[in-house]
């Protein structure tokens, strides 16, 4: 097997890092003295959605203050993935759709369809998606990260958990700060803030931020990096207490970026199977070699260094000459909110709206080769969310303090509107037409300078010699055809009534008790336009050779390469329409029991949901006219009643959670440990892929009897004579033996230790077991699961590593008596091996690895300036965030070809890597 693998080194690595994690906190304590001691347990959050100590709060709960934020480098979510053991943020062909993960638990890819598994509040304000936090975030007082389902104190429901932002409010006194950061890359980083008071009653804050830095990826077709930044964003509030009872935050801001983004690149040999000879991996490609990968001949022929697949890390990628990722993000809202103290009870209202827009242009095969891409139009291609909502929350106490109650509404209209011009290159025909040709029996024809890559043009086919080499240049001509516009329009109504109450049976023993009931209402609508007229061509020329033994497979191949991917031209001009409706009542029951004031033990049963919705890519409805490669089409559009017919195929149903968890916190004095355990079980676990070709969504579910590996699909290969033609409905289950198909139990330990003012260490453990189950089917009614998800049962998650460990320490002394002081500070992620990619292919998996951050400084006394040295990733670790098939880029089936280790067949996998080293220097002031 490929070195990425893992290897034992790094598993000691592993295990080193976390005795080091768990003994940081009894080192700190031995080192503490009579003097200095400080309780670290005064982190106070609104996690229950009333201000507590955190050792109070009976959920599990991480905590990160702002000076944390400020040291790790936390500009946007992902930095959170260094002090957060559950937390992995990662994101990849787009930021717009960047994805959180909970115990292993979020949601995957680019459909903006799908909602996030966990939500991402800022200042109280839902936002539409958690990619959205990817944007900068200003100065920030602190961030909660509840795991585990939310939905009875918080507008908006998350199956997984909830990222909740507060950023610094207007003070009535007079301040503010200023930083500038340059580093490598070319790095320069501008952020300041000013507050205080306008009258009496009446403060303001605003702050801003901006950044431009070169990319990490190196175009060197077009000498140009990829993945840089060129960001800027403002923020400002206003803060008016007319009386010590009511409060009103007016809060506005935007963000503007113009960014290339995101560049991928080939893996290398040992994970691209078959580059060059079989039996000799190392040595030049030479044509069509028996044992060697059609699709690297065809890819050379047309102008792809092979160098390109040599080593990922070299961070070099070779992008079509007149292609580009030029992307652009506005992003911008409003909110009110209002806190009114009536006396007996207080109450809390949020108002928001918000409008996001990103268009991202792309070589969307990730190669020289013109294959696919989208252009820079942004009015041909984009993404838009314009998102209203409105949260309501009242409560007080009754029964004498006996009883802590809480009862909220919440309302949500959202519409996304969605365009895409997804589009063959100027290459596209004649790599289609070499694809075909190099793979099978018409090898000895192969060409790749002549028409239709066909050499010479004998009568092999009979009287249909002509058509189908006629199909075939017709294949060799789709140039820059494809989707127009393709435009999706999306509302979503939501509407929820929730309470949360806290039942003081005794003095030490709490009952919570949550409910919470919630609407959903979605409207669809989409329109298509394509100038592709090569598929329909050839689907007329050819439909009636596809019961021909002799002739279906090239028919076949002919026709399922001209409608590659979404370019459909039957779709042109077509409308369609579609709604769905839920009503889910979902609700938590928490039992607590703080046996010393120091000692909190919990037990929690819940029950989230996640909504619902449309996959919002028209690829789920080409099933009925355009077959895999080399198979036949069975009907037509005509045979269905149209594509309004097919419009329910573009649905996914609800993703509903039970959860359960058992905790302990305890705290004294300086010392705090938070251990958790859980267990969360998902019905119709929303999933989305790429297979190569198109985006599948799918709802995994299991099934209670055993389906003796049908839901396998054993007999599934990439050679031709041993496919199985049953796959799409082998493994189908009875609807009443479908049950829960995913499971996420483990344990969390969080532990802090402040020994003494100026020293913190901070540790945390997560071990979680994120598994599908064995006997998987697809949605609720049995049926059977996708073939290309046959490797799922029985497997982890993707993104789902079992064991991350965390740590950090922060040394402030003092510098004699100067009044000036040092800062050292250190953290560490330790992540055990998991693949990245939904089908959970071999080839995408990613070994162990370990980022440090470090931050070493000098402030002046009472903080007013600091210059700080800061490293992120500092010893320059190479990972990938995730790994997925190269577009189009699988080779031929028909050559002899085995090889188990390697179920992807002859598909070429590329990579969206993770940052590399960065460094620099910051200046701050504070007054």
């Amino acid at each position: 097997m490929p070195k990425r693998f893992g290897t034992t080194s790094r598993v000691s690595l592993m295990l080193s890092a976390g005795l080091v994690a768990m003994a940081s906190p009894a080192l700190a304590q031995e080192a503490a003295g009579e003097d200095g001691i400080n309780d670290s347990n005064t982190i106070v959050v609104v996690a229950q959605g009333r201000e507590q100590l955190l050792s109070d709060v009976p959920v599990a709960v991480s905590a990160v203050n702002a000076e944390t934020l400020e040291n790790t480098g936390a500009n946007d979510i992902r930095q959170l993935n260094q002090v957060v053991p559950s937390l992995l943020v990662s994101s990849t062909g787009n930021e717009a759709n960047g994805s959180a993960r909970i115990r292993g638990i979020g949601t995957v890819g680019d459909n903006p369809g799908l909602e996030s598994s966990v939500a991402v509040f800022i200042d109280g304000v839902y936002r539409s998606r958690s990619g959205i936090g990817l944007n900068e975030l200003g100065e920030i007082e602190r961030v909660e990260v509840l795991r585990g389902p939310q939905g009875t104190l918080f507008g908006r429901n998350a199956s997984a958990g909830i990222i909740s932002i507060y950023s610094k409010k207007p003070e009535f006194e007079f301040g503010g700060f200023g930083e500038a950061t340059y580093g490598n890359f070319d790095n320069i980083r501008l952020q300041a803030g000013l507050t205080g008071p306008i009258t009496q009653d009446l403060a303001a804050r605003i702050d801003g931020v901006f950044e431009k830095r070169d990319g990490f990826l190196q175009d060197v077709t077009n000498n140009i990096d990829l993945n840089n930044r060129n960001r800027y964003f403002v923020k400002g509030q206003l803060l008016w207490e007319p009386t010590d009872e009511v409060s009103f935050r007016l809060i506005m801001d935007y963000t503007n970026r113009d960014e290339r983004c995101c560049g991928a690149v080939y893996l290398g040999r040992d994970f691209n199977p078959l580059i060059g000879d079989l039996n000799n991996p190392s040595a030049p490609l030479t044509p069509l070699q028996a044992n060697g990968n059609n699709i690297i001949n065809v890819l050379r022929d047309l102008g792809q260094p092979l160098n390109s697949f040599n080593n990922p890390f070299s961070r070099q990628t070779n992008v079509t000459r007149g292609r580009n990722y030029n992307g652009s993000t506005k992003d911008g809202g409003i909110s009110l909110e209002v806190n009114w103290d009536m006396g007996g009870a207080s109450l809390t209202s949020i108002t928001g709206y918000r409008e996001y827009k990103n268009s991202q242009a792309g070589d969307i095969d990730y190669s020289a080769v013109d294959i696919l891409y989208r252009s820079d139009d942004e009015d041909a291609q984009f993404r838009q969310f314009k998102t209203f909502t409105q949260e309501l929350r009242l409560q007080g106490e009754a029964f004498d303090g006996k009883l802590d109650w809480l009862v909220g509404a919440y309302y949500a209209d959202e519409d996304l509107t969605v365009r895409d011009n997804l589009r063959f290159g100027n290459q596209y025909g004649r790599f289609a037409s070499c694809r075909l040709i190099s793979g099978g029996g018409l090898a000895g024809l192969y060409s790749p300078n002549s028409p239709g890559c066909v050499g010479a043009r004998p009568a092999l086919f009979g009287a249909a010699s002509p058509i189908i080499f006629g199909a075939l240049d017709r294949l060799d001509s789709i140039n820059d055809r494809g989707s127009i516009s393709d435009r999706y329009f999306q509302n979503s109504r939501n509407y929820a009534f929730f309470t949360h109450n806290i039942v003081h049976i005794t003095d030490r023993l709490d009952l919570t008790l949550g409910l919470r009931y919630t609407n959903e209402r979605k409207r669809f609508n989409a329109t298509f336009s394509n100038d592709n007229t090569a598929c329909v061509q050839n689907q007329a020329a050819l439909t009636g050779f596809l019961t021909n033994p002799a002739l279906a497979a090239v028919a076949g191949g002919i026709i399922g390469l001209s409608c590659q991917g979404n370019s459909t031209a039957e779709l042109n001009g077509v409308s369609i329409n579609d709604r769905r409706s839920e009503n889910e009542f979902t609700g938590t029951a928490v039992l607590s029991w703080k046996v010393t004031d120091d000692l909190l033990l919990y037990g929690s049963a819940s029950r989230g949901y996640k909504a619902g919705g449309f996959n919002l890519d028209r690829s789920a409805l080409k099933g009925p006219i355009v077959a895999p490669l080399g198979q036949v089409p069975t009907t037509t559009f005509a045979s269905v009643g149209g594509a309004q017919a097919l419009v329910r195929n573009l649905q996914f149903d609800q993703e509903i959670v039970d959860a359960f968890e058992l905790g302990m916190k305890y705290s004294s004095g300086p010392l705090t440990v938070n251990l958790a355990l859980f267990r969360q079980q998902f019905e119709n676990f929303q999933l989305n892929t790429f297979n190569g070709t198109v985006f599948l969504v799918q709802t995994v579910n299991g099934c209670s009897a055993n389906l003796n590996g049908a839901d396998r699909d054993q007999n599934l290969s990439p050679q031709g004579a041993n496919f199985n033609v049953n796959a799409a409905t082998t493994g189908a289950c009875a609807p009443g033996d479908t049950t829960y198909g995913v499971v996420a139990q483990g344990v969390e330990l969080e532990a802090s230790i402040n020994p003494a003012r100026n020293f913190t260490v901070n540790g945390g453990v997560t071990y979680a077991q994120t598994k599908y189950r064995n006997n998987l089917v697809g949605n609720k009614t049995g049926a059977a699961l996708d073939p290309a998800l046959r490797l799922l049962p029985g497997d982890n998650l993707s993104n789902a590593p079992e064991l991350t460990l965390t740590g950090s320490m922060a040394w402030t002394p003092d510098i004699g008596d100067s009044g000036l002081s040092g800062l050292v500070y250190v953290d560490t992620r330790v992540t055990e091996g998991f693949n990245t990619g939904s089908d959970l292919f071999p080839q995408k998996e990613q070994p162990s690895f370990v980022v440090v951050n470090a931050r070493v400084g000098l402030r002046g006394p009472d903080q007013k300036w600091a210059l700080e040295l800061w490293a992120q990733n500092l010893f320059n670790e190479d990972f990938t965030q995730v790994a997925f098939n190269s577009p189009f880029q699988a080779g031929g089936t028909a050559a002899p070809f085995v090889d188990p280790q390697f179920p992807g067949g002859r598909q070429i996998f590329s990579a969206f890597l993770a940052e590399p080293r960065t460094y620099g220097v910051t200046l701050r002031t504070r007054f």
